[in-house]
């Protein structure tokens, strides 16, 4: 579904980024929230959003050197690997 952190198909997925929600503004209504309130609730979400958003970016990144070395992990393998047909026929018991 995912490759390099981006739908496939897709291009680039929509998210919501720290500047957007703490911008967002709302809608004033008659027996509304504390405004105060709502901007602080607004702050720690963006701050989580960015740590989030910070740790999805470093796990691509692991995810990216981990396929790297599994890659050239089957290189060397494949290259020490003996074909079928020269090797013995097993001789053991079963």
């Amino acid at each position: 579904m995912y490759r390099g952190g981006q739908l496939y198909g897709t291009g680039r997925p929509d998210r919501l980024t720290p500047h957007e929600v703490r911008t967002w503004a709302f809608d004033p209504r008659r027996r509304g929230v504390d405004a105060d309130q709502v901007r602080e609730f607004q702050s720690r979400l963006a701050d989580e959003l960015a740590r989030l958003h910070e740790e999805v970016r470093l796990l691509v990144q692991e995810n990216d050197r981990l396929k790297r070395a599994l890659r050239d992990w089957q290189v060397i393998h494949a290259r020490e690997c003996v074909p079928p047909e020269q090797t013995p026929p097993n001789q053991g018991r079963w």
